[in-house]
């Protein structure tokens, strides 16, 4: 079954609870997950903010709730693969961005982003879930 892996931006949505997320999210019939790399940006962000005790909370619970997938073998070819694509290309992405974009190939994932910036990447399956 295909999953819908959440880029950073997504997350930071649901967290502040934007309606038109959480919409998406309910209508979905796809599982939501995200990259361990998300993870990672999350877990940096609330490094930034110590004294954010109710962000730390709230992103903590939601961690809780979505399938955090792990790096695989699988997932550093593609990055490999599409780095050197895009470079070819004369195409950049910025490096985390890179390597979700690349997850959410490696598990044939729909990537849920607002940034722009994914179009450029090929293969990789979009949909911006902050419009309606």
């Amino acid at each position: 079954m295909t999953r819908v892996m959440l880029d950073t931006n997504i997350v930071s949505q649901l967290v502040k609870r934007n309606e038109v997320v959480r919409s998406h999210i309910r209508a979905t019939q796809a599982p939501a997950c995200i990259s361990i790399v998300t993870e990672g940006e999350l877990l940096y962000g609330l490094a930034r903010r110590p004294d954010a005790k109710q962000l730390k909370f709230l992103v903590s619970q939601m961690l809780q709730r979505l399938e955090v997938l792990p790096w695989t073998r699988e997932t550093a070819q593609t990055f490999g693969s599409l780095r050197a694509e895009l470079e070819r290309k004369g195409k950049t992405l910025a490096p985390l961005d890179l390597m979700i974009a690349a997850h959410a190939i490696a598990v044939d994932g729909i990537l849920a982003t607002r940034d722009g910036a994914f179009a450029c990447v090929p293969g990789l399956q979009l949909v911006n879930w902050t419009v309606a």
